[in-house]
């Protein structure tokens, strides 16, 4: 899978603007900007907690929701985790061995390319995942309109 079609499967997520930034500020605009990084950062301290509390990391957390993620029809490769996760192929080798050990994902050899090495969850994968995304998501949830609030009082 290249980069482009990964772009293409995530499109809601947001893109480096090519604009110039508006150079003057309000209050308002300081107020909206923190409010949203601390909403974000209570999500993530959320996130690595939970992560942590079910036994991995929460960029472990990360990747086997990338892989359950990416289409369904082959499994993604190591690569093309690296790019989602926008690591280097090397951290993202060591974060599946990690994976791996625990049981929570499988690996599996390219039909076309030998070299290729491609990944899947695993059953006790799977069910770790929909654990923490059920629960990642009823967090979004609550969390929801406050960082939709923030994003709104800057005009996004």
């Amino acid at each position: 899978m290249t980069r482009v079609k990964i772009r293409a499967l995530f499109a809601t997520m947001p893109r480096r603007s090519s604009h110039k930034p508006k150079t003057t500020l309000t209050q308002a605009d300081y107020v909206a900007l923190a409010s949203y990084r601390y909403a974000l950062r209570r999500f993530l301290h959320f996130s690595t907690e939970r992560a942590r509390s079910a036994g991995i990391s929460q960029q472990q957390y990360q990747v086997l929701l990338a892989i359950k993620a990416l289409p369904a029809g082959e499994p993604p490769s190591v690569g093309d985790l690296a790019e989602v996760m926008q690591i280097r192929h090397h951290s993202a080798v060591g974060l599946l061995d990690r994976l791996k050990r625990r049981g929570l994902i499988k690996r599996l050899a390219d039909a076309e390319d030998g070299r290729r090495v491609r990944v899947r969850l695993s059953a006790s994968g799977e069910r770790l995942l929909n654990q923490l995304a059920a629960v990642h998501r009823d967090e979004l949830r609550r969390l929801g309109p406050e960082l939709v609030k923030a994003l709104q009082a800057l005009g996004v």
